[in-house]
């Protein structure tokens, strides 16, 4: 739950489902690290065993809650003792309600992890003008970082290029690279896509932000087009967080998945300045900042050289890899088992810190993500007992905090072939509230899952609603995306604002509540006093919804227009 907690205090519940703006953690990989060298009695922790039923019913949610928020497992972070305990329960759950081993006969698909941590101290990468250093300050000016599995990163003599958003999307017919050669330089860009800049023009998505939007598509892309360095231009609007955010999450230790030599593409230097930093390059290079950056967001936009800058620096590093796992269990289809419908919820929270005697270290993470996990296991059960025709598979995927990597690890070696993944539900944080009359989309307008899901919620008297900030790209931010981007579609919607009692206005101060009080805080706790018939409907509308494609021969799409469409096409020779 990592992306959505600002839009929760403006529009409710749904939104306080997925995490902190940014695939970005308001912690970093120390809180883990921390974990594996304390005293833990995590690995000894036996929770009690309650008989559950195959019906989904809030006994059972709140048994499984309770359970994978109980300080024994220690806040579940991936790679420590707390997480292999916790995940190990997971899989003792799939086996005891009868979901079949999901992974080469296990339950476990191994998740490598790599953690690489930069010593601020002897690094350095700075802008030059004419040669001079600027002295940009870590943490003030500019936040900087390598995701190379190497102990020393150095770039040298790099010019700057201002490529606009940084983005090459062939279904809107835009290039940002087309007619410049970025190989061994450092490129400028602006975060969110050009549909932001004009909500009104028809490009891209209008306000609501597109995947080119999001930073990691921005990194990965100018890797591609061989940059040496990568600058992201911070501003709050478009981002939809502070350089807090920045400075929080991208400093210390960083966590990505551990890659074979050779795996995945890079810049050398992956980096974030502030706005005032930006206008400042830009007038030293005799460009006007307004000017330009409106220039970027209209069509037939060309990169532009930033005369007289360039980067340059060395990152010293080190790392060390860390196991984890994701957890599969899967209910087999009686009559077309090698198509399947996926359940994607996050097992994994923030750990454990050092606090002084008498303070609570522990992250307990009951509404992000244990109501998620127990979601996705009630579901799984209750397939059990109503067989499907064709086979659904549970996926409870780890190290989400740490930027969406278990199911990004997913995303690289599915289990089955994408071409045979039907479409997929993703549960990332229910609220313990009451029964809603809506029903809040996340990335409202995407698929046809869509229309199922309003075909099952009219049953239960309730309606869709968009989420109400759709520019920060929460779509994008949570564990679906990674399975999205390669054509299948996702569906994410956790319950709803307009609760039938207290209506919209009941809605927004629980979701705000639970924002400011309990988000990322050791006091995100289970509580016997949770009211729990609003996480009951919201869980049955999502099994309804996955019953009736899992008992189907529909094959539901991206809509006509959606950046994941013409994947989804090709995969199914459409």
């Amino acid at each position: 739950m990592r992306y959505m907690v600002l839009a929760a205090a403006i529009g409710g519940l749904a939104l306080a489902g997925c995490s902190q703006p940014a695939d970005e953690t308001t912690t970093d990989a120390a809180t883990h690290a921390a974990d594996t060298t304390t005293e833990t009695h995590a690995a000894a922790f036996q929770p009690a065993v309650m008989p559950t039923t195959g019906d989904i019913n809030e006994a059972d949610l709140r048994y499984r809650i309770s359970t994978l928020a109980d300080d024994g497992f220690e806040g579940r972070a991936p790679a420590t003792p707390g997480g292999m305990a916790a995940s190990q329960w997971v899989a003792d759950e799939m086996a005891r309600i009868g979901l079949e081993p999901g992974y080469q006969g296990s339950y476990f698909q191994p998740v490598s992890l790599l953690e690489v941590t930069l010593d601020t101290a002897s690094s350095n990468f700075d802008v030059l003008f004419n040669g001079a250093p600027l002295d940009l300050r870590m943490g003030d000016d500019i936040v900087y970082w390598t995701k190379l599995n190497q102990p020393e990163v150095s770039v040298a003599d790099s010019d700057l290029v201002f490529v606009g958003y940084g983005v090459v999307a062939p279904e809107y017919g835009w290039d940002d690279y087309a007619g410049v050669d970025v190989t061994g330089k450092t490129v400028v860009m602006l975060v969110n896509d050009p549909g932001y800049a004009n909500p009104d023009s028809g490009l891209f998505n209008g306000n609501a932000m597109t995947y080119y939007g999001r930073w990691t598509y921005k990194y990965e892309e100018a890797a591609r087009q061989g940059a040496a360095a990568v600058i992201l231009i911070h501003q709050t609007a478009p981002a939809s967080y502070g350089w807090n955010v920045i400075t929080g999450s991208w400093s210390g230790s960083q966590l990505d998945l551990a890659r074979a030599p050779g795996e995945g593409t890079f810049a050398e230097v992956e980096s974030w300045v502030t706005e005032d930093i930006a206008r400042h390059l830009f007038e030293l290079s005799g460009l006007d900042f307004n000017t330009l950056t409106a220039s970027a967001a209209q069509p037939g936009f060309t990169a532009v050289p930033m005369t007289g800058l360039s980067a340059g620096g060395t990152l010293h590093n080190t790392t060390r890899t860390m196991d984890s796992r994701n957890v599969v269990g899967v209910v087999r289809g009686t009559e077309r088992p090698d198509e399947y419908v996926l359940y994607t919820g996050h097992w994994d929270h923030l750990g454990r810190r050092d606090v002084p005697e008498g303070e609570d270290g522990i992250y307990n993470g009951a509404v992000d993500n244990a109501s998620g996990t127990a979601a996705i296991l009630e579901i799984g059960e209750a397939f059990v007992a109503n067989p499907p025709e064709r086979s659904v598979m549970v996926i409870a995927v780890t190290a989400e905090e740490s930027g969406l990597l278990g199911s990004a690890y997913y995303g690289a070696h599915p289990v089955v072939p994408f071409s045979q993944t039907v479409g997929g539900i993703n549960i990332d944080a229910i609220m313990p509230v009451g029964p809603s009359n809506d029903v809040v989309v996340v990335g409202f307008g995407a698929s046809e899952l869509e229309d199922i899901l309003a075909e099952e919620a009219a049953l239960q008297g309730r309606h869709l609603a968009p989420d109400p900030n759709p520019s920060a790209g929460s779509f994008y931010r949570s564990d679906h995306i990674s399975i999205a981007k390669h054509g299948v579609p996702m569906l994410y919607s956790e319950g709803g604002t307009d609760l039938v009692d207290g209506g919209t206005a009941a809605g927004e101060a629980a979701g705000e509540d639970y924002t400011v009080n309990r988000y990322h805080a050791p006091s995100d706790q289970y509580s016997p006093d949770w009211r729990m018939d609003g996480m009951t409907q919201t869980v049955t509308l999502l099994y309804d919804v996955g019953a009736q494609l899992a008992n189907s021969d529909a094959w539901p799409n991206w809509y006509e227009g959606n950046e994941f469409r013409a994947l989804r096409d090709a995969q199914r020779g459409n």
